[in-house]
């Protein structure tokens, strides 16, 4: 059974993912949190715009996670991957003192009806579980647009 997954990022990445140019999300953090343990192939993504509404959905392909982390194997995965991540330099400097890494290849991605949920917190990432889901549930999955 697939999990779910709501990812906030800023409108310039959805629409780099929904034209195709970037086809692999990354998170880099500190100490180990979601999605880094909770996501596999074949789980889906709800992509939400940052301070905007639910606006696509993608299926999780490969995942790859990096622990222990220094620059250096941060510069060699940006070496290898940013041709998909497609992040900035300044990215890729804000990230050097993280510890863990993950990397997730999209597949599948289409857009949807915009959906406005309310959430609050300042997580860019939510595991959605039957009682936390902002509504976005499988019961609740928006038709693509047509």
């Amino acid at each position: 059974m697939a999990n779910y997954h709501l990812a906030i990022l800023k409108r310039a990445y959805i629409d780099m993912i929904l034209d195709g140019s970037k086809t692999v999300e990354s998170r880099f953090t500190i100490t180990m949190r979601a999605p880094l343990g909770q996501i596999f192939e074949g789980d889906e993504l709800f992509l939400k715009e940052s301070s905007g509404p639910v606006c696509a959905m993608a299926k999780v392909g490969q995942v790859k996670t990096f622990e222990n982390l220094t620059p250096k194997e941060i510069l060699k995965i940006k070496q290898l991957y940013n041709k998909d991540i497609l992040a900035s330099d300044e990215y890729w400097q804000s990230k050097m003192d993280c510890r863990f890494g993950i990397l997730i290849r999209l597949k599948d991605v289409r857009a949807i009806k915009p959906i406005h949920i309310s959430k609050k917190d300042w997580r860019a990432w939510v595991v959605l579980t039957e009682k936390a889901n902002f509504g976005l549930l499988p019961m609740n999955l928006p038709s693509a647009k047509g």
